[in-house]
């Protein structure tokens, strides 16, 4: 079983600009990203993907168990004050970010809560702050923003989806490995997003072993 630091999450301030949020860097440790990175699949497409959709490593497989188990959904609730007792749960991997990612938006309204674990090494790109996530002001200027997030080294992101969550990156194109799980308002609409996303997974699968 691979460690996560929930100690960390459990001590990381939680933040109200420009809404509330909580970032925990480090929230995968060093040596359990490493393993993790090395039980990932080429994900050279953009798009997001069930786990049950690609083939993962029993190190990636842990992980995802890990995402969608109770410990961390009562360490959210604890930190928002959020009751996500029966709450379904959406999870999905993504692999490339093309250019037309990033661009400004609040997530669904069927996602009561966001979190997004950031799996890469630093690079050169994400030095000059390509593809960081950035959480913004307002829905109209990227550069307006209190906090920006670089999808490195274990990072975990948190929030609460609201109409005021607006969020965004700049350009980046490449290899940007990230897990998004998502805690729904109903089951039905999460079955519903799952669907399509499989659905999505499935042609990518097809037009890539054309």
């Amino acid at each position: 079983m691979i460690a996560l630091d929930y100690d960390k999450l459990a001590e990381a301030p939680t933040a109200t600009d420009p809404f509330p949020h909580v970032v925990v860097p480090g929230f995968v440790p060093p040596d359990s990203l490493h393993a993790v990175l090395a039980a990932l699949p080429p994900l050279n497409r953009r798009g997001s993907f069930p786990p049950d959709s690609v083939r993962l490593g029993p190190e990636a497989r842990d992980l995802v168990e890990q995402m969608e188990g109770e410990q961390l959904r009562a360490s959210i609730a604890s930190r928002f004050g959020l009751d996500l007792e029966g709450a379904p749960t959406m999870l999905t991997l993504r692999g490339w970010t093309s250019d037309r990612d990033g661009r400004i938006h609040c997530d669904s309204t069927a996602k009561r809560v966001t979190v997004l674990l950031y799996l890469n090494r630093e690079t050169e790109a994400f030095g000059r702050q390509e593809g960081c996530l950035r959480l913004l002001r307002g829905s109209s200027d990227l550069e307006d923003f209190a906090v920006e997030v670089p999808p490195v080294n274990g990072t975990l992101l948190v929030f609460p989806n609201g109409p005021a969550a607006w969020h965004g990156h700049r350009r980046f194109v490449g290899q940007r490995y990230s897990i998004q799980l998502n805690y729904m308002t109903t089951d039905t609409k999460a079955r519903s997003e799952l669907r399509r996303h499989r659905l999505s997974a499935f042609v990518k699968r097809l037009t890539m072993a054309a």
